[in-house]
C-alpha cells in the first residue's frame, strides 16, 4: 500500500528529532560472559556491533520513549500542549493495557492529544510516521509526536546468541507537521511511503506467549514462551528479497533513482545485514547510517534514532533526499522518502 502526495496537499515533514539511550553500557566482552559459545570477535564480525544499552531496573518502554520526545519537542519549539496525537510504536510497552501512548501522554502532559499504540515492530516508526503524515494532511494546523520505543532485553533468551547478541533498549521521536510557509504541491517533506505486509512469514520472528492464545501461566513461563524467537536465515533472506524491491518502487514512483539518494536511514537490524542491503538496493552512493555500532538493534527505536544522530550531528542538510526503510516482525516493510527540511525552533 502506498500513502502518496498529490498537488494540492500541504508539505508535511519532520519538524524535530530526539532519542534516548539508556545510561548502562553492555560491550560484547559483557555479553561472553552471560551468553555461551560465543566470543567479542563473533559477535562484531557478525553483527557490526561492538556495545549496546540496557534500561535500569526501573526503566520501562514509556520511560525513554518521554525522554526522546522532550529532545523531539525542544528542537521543535513546541510544548506538548500544542500535540494532536501521540503515537507509539512498540512491542514491549509497559504493559497491555493501557496504551503505552497514554503513559507518555500523561508525562509530557500532552492533554490535548489523541493517543494510541502500533505494533508493527520494526517496521512500527515508519509505519506510525505514514499515520500521522495522514492526518496532519487532514489538519494542517495540528502536530504529530511519533514515538519508537523498546525494551527488548527484558525479552531475550541469553541461551540463543543468534538473538541474545543483537539487542539493545532506547527510543526515538519525531514531530511531525505541516512545514511553515510551504506551498501545496511542493517537493518538501514526505514525497511517499510505502507500507507492504506479508503475514504469510509471520512465524520468523515471534514471542509466542502472553497473548489471548496462550495466556501466561507457569508453564509459558518455564518453556520460555515470553521470550523473543527469531529465525535467522529465514529473516536475512526474507529481507534481501522484499525491501531491495519496496525501496526500489518507492524511489521510482517519486521520479528518483537510487544514485539521486543522499542519506539511507534503515532499520538497524544487523551491520552485516544492512550493508548488504545497502548494495542490493544499489544506494551504493548515499550515506547509509549505522548508529548500531553502539546500540545494537533496539526494533521500533531503531529508525528514529538513526534518524535523530544523523539530524543532530549535521549530516542531513536542507533539500537532502533522505530514505527511511524499516523491516521486521510480521512480516512487514516500511519505507519513506522525503526531503529533508532543516529542523530548529520556531515553528
Amino acid at each position: 500500500m502506498n500513502i502518496d502526495t498529490t498537488d494540492n496537499t500541504v508539505p508535511v515533514s519532520v519538524l524535530g528529532t530526539g532519542s534516548y539511550l539508556p545510561e548502562r553500557v553492555v560491550t560484547n566482552d559483557d555479553i561472553v560472559a552471560r551468553v555461551p559459545n560465543t566470543s567479542a570477535e563473533w559477535i562484531e564480525t557478525r553483527t557490526g556491533i561492538l556495545s549496546r544499552r540496557y534500561a535500569a531496573p526501573d526503566e520501562a518502554a514509556s520511560d525513554l520513549a518521554v525522554h526522546a520526545a522532550r529532545a523531539a519537542l525542544d528542537q521543535a519549539g513546541l510544548t506538548a500542549d500544542r500535540l494532536g496525537f501521540v503515537i507509539v510504536s512498540t512491542t514491549t510497552g509497559d504493559a497491555p493495557i493501557p496504551a503505552t501512548a497514554s503513559l507518555v501522554q500523561r508525562a509530557l502532559g500532552a492533554h490535548r492529544a489523541a493517543c494510541f499504540d502500533i505494533n508493527i515492530a520494526c517496521t512500527g516508526f515508519v509505519t506510525a510516521l505514514a499515520v500521522a503524515r495522514a492526518f496532519v494532511g487532514l489538519r494542517p494546523e495540528t502536530k504529530a509526536l511519533v514515538i519508537g520505543t523498546d525494551v527488548y532485553t527484558r525479552f531475550v533468551d541469553f541461551e540463543d546468541r543468534a538473538t541474545s547478541v543483537l539487542f539493545g533498549d532506547g527510543a526515538g521521536a519525531a514531530v511531525v507537521g505541516a512545514l511553515p510557509d510551504a506551498r501545496p504541491g511542493s517537493e518538501r517533506g514526505f514525497l511517499d511511503i510505502e507500507l507492504v505486509s506479508r503475514g504469510d512469514a509471520h512465524e520468523l520472528i515471534s514471542m509466542e506467549a502472553g497473548g489471548s492464545r496462550r495466556p501466561a501461566s507457569a508453564e509459558t513461563v518455564a518453556d520460555g514462551g515470553h521470550l523473543l524467537r527469531m529465525q535467522g536465515r529465514g529473516v536475512k533472506d526474507f529481507v534481501l528479497e522484499n525491501v531491495p524491491g519496496v525501496l526500489a518502487g518507492l524511489i521510482e514512483r517519486c521520479g528518483y533513482e537510487a544514485s539521486d539518494v543522499d542519506h539511507f536511514v534503515p532499520h538497524q537490524a544487523n551491520g552485516m545485514l544492512v550493508t548488504e542491503l545497502a548494495a542490493a538496493s544499489g544506494l551504493d552512493s548515499a550515506h547509509t547510517h549505522l548508529p548500531l555500532r553502539h546500540s545494537g538493534n533496539i526494533g521500533s527505536a531503531s529508525v528514529p534514532v538513526a534518524l535523530d544522530e544523523a539530524n543532530r550531528s549535521g549530516a542531513l542538510r536542507d533539500g537532502d533526499l533522505v530514505l527511511l526503510a524499516g523491516f521486521g516482525a510480521g512480516m512487514a516493510v516500511g519505507a519513506g522518502l522525503l526531503r529533508w527540511s532543516a529542523t530548529g525552533r520556531g515553528i
